[in-house]
């Protein structure tokens, strides 16, 4: 059986909420999807059903916890197995100022110690893997000395699994905007580190836009985890399981995931939702189509209206499949 880590869909905060991940999973089967960021503690104070909860139909899923506290982290990583996360994840690259402010995220590159005390406590508490995301380094970091030594005490812990955003953060002077853009990629050193530690699943972040080029990353790493490109073009997703998988996609067509989602929306409405929550993330569905400006506009406009009903995805659908045709 292949690792769903052969292709995954990056944690993205404000992004990857529950309606995101089944909306992604109607498009690919196998790929492995992860959680926005959230932060351990409030796992441990908030309201957890709000926080972790998920539809089955996610799986494979993981959950990414932010946190530097190993206790703690320990503790939430337990409950979020308990709600049946396939995986727990620790960030260290996230380089926002609100993250570095919990001393987590991005600045954890400069303790490999401590991210090393906070993975071995949360293997402890569960049985499913537990694996970290990171950068190559931060700010005067030289990522040939503070990526290897960070890879060579963590794995020591036992975690099998490093998925490397293969960038540099700044924790001063760029915005996290910045960071995923500005510091140049180093898919080179990342490829050292797959050299030295053949045993360790390593997987490749940071800047790749196609299946095609995740296909050839694929050559020289164990998985490859498209961000950005996989949530403005979903549809992309749509190759991963034939390609990457060798796997025939269940649905075909766009608009047949139109029609899937339908009763998802339906329950959600029914239990107090909006309508927006879900149809945010499906604008980019028909992107590079004839229709698909219109197709956005309607979800916008009239999706974001208190009352508004699945009648606004088909009718947005109806005219988009007018224009396509039209063209």
């Amino acid at each position: 059986m292949i690792s769903p880590h052969r292709f995954s869909v990056a944690p993205m905060i404000d992004w990857t909420d529950r309606h995101c991940r089944y909306f992604h999973r109607l498009i690919t089967r196998h790929a492995l999807l992860y959680t926005e960021m959230i932060v351990g503690e409030a796992i441990l104070q908030g309201d957890r059903d709000y926080l972790l909860k998920f539809d089955p139909a996610e799986h494979p899923v993981a959950l990414q916890i932010g946190g530097s506290n190993p206790k703690r982290l320990r503790e939430a990583a337990k409950i979020g197995v308990d709600y049946g996360y396939d995986e727990i994840n620790l960030n260290v690259g996230c380089p926002s100022d609100r993250v570095q402010s919990g001393t987590f995220g991005a600045c954890l590159m400069k303790e490999p110690d401590l991210v090393a005390e906070c993975i071995a406590a949360m293997r402890e508490a569960v049985s499913v893997p537990v694996t970290v995301k990171s950068r190559i380094g931060v700010d005067d970091q030289e990522p040939a000395e503070a990526l290897f030594e960070f890879v060579e005490k963590v794995s020591a812990t036992g975690c099998e699994t490093f998925i490397v955003h293969a960038r540099k953060a700044w924790l001063k002077g760029l915005s996290p905007k910045e960071n995923r853009m500005i510091p140049p990629l180093d898919y080179g050193i990342v490829a050292e580190v797959k050299k030295a530690y053949p045993n360790l699943t390593i997987i490749l972040n940071g800047g790749i836009q196609t299946i095609e080029q995740s296909e050839t990353h694929l050559k020289k790493f164990d998985g490859v985890m498209l961000g950005r490109a996989a949530y403005e073009k979903p549809w992309i997703l749509h190759e991963v399981d034939r390609i990457i998988f060798d796997q025939e996609p269940v649905l075909q067509a766009r608009q047949e995931v139109v029609l899937q989602i339908e009763g998802y929306i339906e329950a959600h409405l029914a239990q107090g939702g909006k309508l927006a929550q879900i149809t945010r993330h499906m604008l980019g569905l028909f992107h590079g189509m004839p229709g698909a400006r219109r197709w956005r506009q309607i979800l916008t406009v009239e999706g974001s209206k208190p009352d508004a009903t699945f009648a606004v995805v088909e009718k947005a659908l109806n005219a988009m499949l007018e224009l396509a045709d039209a063209g």
